[in-house]
């Protein structure tokens, strides 16, 4: 029997879900959620429903919500403090108008701003935040560590923020070799820890077979690595070594685990972009939203909205527009606002950061609008349970 998918959707003014029938034909809205917190990250456990939403930023703090009841209530776990703390602790009077108590000072304050990514492996959450920092709870989210081999890695001190700052926005983990991440930072590059994130590996050295020349953008290939500014990294699935990552530069793919990276750019219409998914049954089928340049306005090139897609490797492109605006379109589809389901006839989604949800049931080749004017969104992900 067929199951229902619910598409998580964090936004600027908080956490939307899209639930559709069985059939994924009709979706409905509930939201927002998480108390308006912008929430640059989402993730569902099919196996008990559980759902986590990682934001914040200057005025909230930072912090994960949990739901375990598909939505209907949740609760946060504060990992740093924001200017609202602050204000009610020194002000009853603001307190009492703004409806929030007084807490305790949260045990990251000072060193974190924002939380922007989540992951699961090896029965442990991980959470990403601003500055390049990572976290890992053994409680399902409701208390959180340090992950000190990011904390103190040696090569800290010669990274260097993206335009965002310097945001740990991806962590992905094969799910039966839970000793295995990787993890992206901008502009870090990618990093690979080997032994459940006790020590972790700097991997953004092109292949041999790269030919690297001299490029002018800071963000480019250079000197034998892919640029450090990576936007999106995907595994592609089971226990392989195979990732794809949407650099600030250009489309790579590592068949080694990241320890050397192929440009897979060639054939799309342009070197920019920020999402990247992968079939969860074809690791050589992709996708990816090119957008026209990080100074050129940074829509889809023509001013006509396509999803590219592979379906060796990377090695060609197609696009796909059946369905999509073709005309002034000049929205943008940010880094974690691609996903994919992971139905028996996979659903592909993307979120604009003019409030639509589109999706398309046949891998891209047509697309329907699913949602419209909701907040700008930060990010898609799927719940298939």
């Amino acid at each position: 029997m067929a199951k229902a998918v619910t598409v998580l959707v964090g936004t600027t003014k908080g956490l939307f879900l899209l639930r559709s029938d069985e059939d994924r034909q009709t979706w409905r809205t509930l939201g927002p959620l998480c108390g308006g917190w912008g929430i640059n990250h989402a993730i569902g456990d099919p196996d008990s429903g559980t759902i986590w939403a990682a934001g914040g930023g200057d005025f909230f703090g930072a912090g994960v919500w949990r739901s375990t009841d598909g939505g209907d209530s949740w609760s946060l776990s504060k990992l740093a403090d924001g200017q609202i703390d602050e204000w009610v602790r020194n002000d009853p009077e603001a307190a009492r108008m703004m409806g929030v108590a007084p807490s305790d000072p949260a045990p990251f304050s000072g060193e974190l701003e924002a939380l922007w990514s989540l992951g699961r492996a090896g029965g442990r959450l991980y959470a990403g935040g601003k500055p390049g920092m990572l976290y890992s709870s053994a409680d399902a989210g409701q208390t959180w560590d340090r992950v000190e081999g990011i904390t103190n890695h040696p090569s800290r001190d010669t990274w260097n923020p993206g335009a965002a700052g310097m945001t740990l926005h991806t962590f992905v983990a094969p799910p039966n070799n839970p000793g295995r991440m990787w993890i992206a930072i901008s502009a870090a590059g990618v990093l690979a820890s080997e032994d459940g994130g006790v020590t972790w590996d700097r991997r953004n050295r092109l292949s041999n077979a790269e030919a690297c020349g001299h490029h002018h953008h800071p963000a480019a290939p250079r000197d034998g690595e892919t640029g450090h500014c990576v936007h999106n990294m995907v595994h592609a699935g089971g226990d392989g070594d195979t990732l794809y990552q949407q650099n600030h530069h250009g489309v790579f793919r590592s068949r080694d685990g990241g320890r050397s990276w192929d440009d897979v750019t060639d054939g799309l219409p342009s070197t920019f972009g920020f999402p990247i998914a992968v079939h969860p049954g074809k690791p050589d089928t992709l996708w990816t939203f090119p957008l026209n340049g990080d100074t050129q306005g940074r829509f889809p090139p023509g001013a006509a909205a396509a999803v590219w897609r592979s379906r060796d490797g990377g090695d060609s492109w197609q696009a796909c527009r059946d369905g999509l605006p073709q005309e002034n379109c000049f929205f943008t589809v940010l880094r974690q606002a691609m996903a994919v389901d992971t139905a028996p006839r996979p659903g592909l989604y993307f979120g604009t950061n003019s409030g639509s949800v589109f999706a398309s049931l046949d891998e891209g080749d047509s697309w329907s609008e699913i949602a419209r004017h909701l907040p700008t969104v930060l990010c898609v992900e799927t719940l298939h349970a």
